[in-house]
């Protein structure tokens, strides 16, 4: 579990604010979630570069490239969101932060981040219904691949299952932080 993490801030007029926030710090689960973001990421490039060799060397197109590229950019968008998470870099409302005392940053921290699961949840659960109605009707996309639309569809829902996930395990290690550290 990770420590507490102090980020610096220069405001315009020179002052400096140090905002703490505490991360649980990546499980198998983010570190998982993250190769398959870089091995999305690398897919992408190798593809986007095989489009323009085929374009400007063959005059040719692969024409799938937006396609699985799209797909590729959603997936690689909602898995990193875990991972993001797991290294307290998601999100941090900061102008509220820096007039709070220590133990009450955590405390709005652990308030955030509760809304942010409520919020999470709610997104998953429409996501594994859109999920299973495209695998149950059998949707597919209208292009040339007809790729089944339940495939890019799941790693949405999977992705945000695992920031569901990623937000118990902020929440429980800000908690403990909380508990640990004496009242400012």
């Amino acid at each position: 579990m990770a420590g507490p993490i102090e980020i610096k801030e220069v405001a315009p007029d020179g002052a400096v604010h140090i905002i703490e926030t505490v991360a649980s710090g990546p499980s198998p689960v983010e570190n998982t979630s993250e190769v398959l973001c870089a091995i999305f990421l690398v897919a992408m490039i190798v593809l986007i570069g095989a489009e323009a060799i085929a374009r400007n060397v063959f005059h040719t197109s692969l024409q799938v490239t937006d396609e699985v590229g799209g797909y590729l950019l959603v997936a690689l968008t909602f898995l990193s969101m875990p991972v993001a998470e797991a290294h307290g870099a998601f999100h941090r409302v900061e102008l509220i932060q820096s007039r709070l005392t220590p133990s009450g940053r955590i405390i709005s921290q652990i308030a955030f981040d509760l809304m942010s699961l409520v919020a999470s949840g709610l997104i998953t659960w429409q996501l594994t219904r859109l999920t299973l109605n495209s695998l149950r009707a059998e949707d597919v996309a209208p292009t040339p691949l007809q790729t089944p639309l339940w495939m890019p569809q799941a790693t949405m829902a999977i992705g945000m299952a695992l920031l569901c996930f990623a937000l118990v395990r902020t929440i429980l290690a800000k908690a403990k932080h909380l508990r640990g550290r004496p009242q400012s």
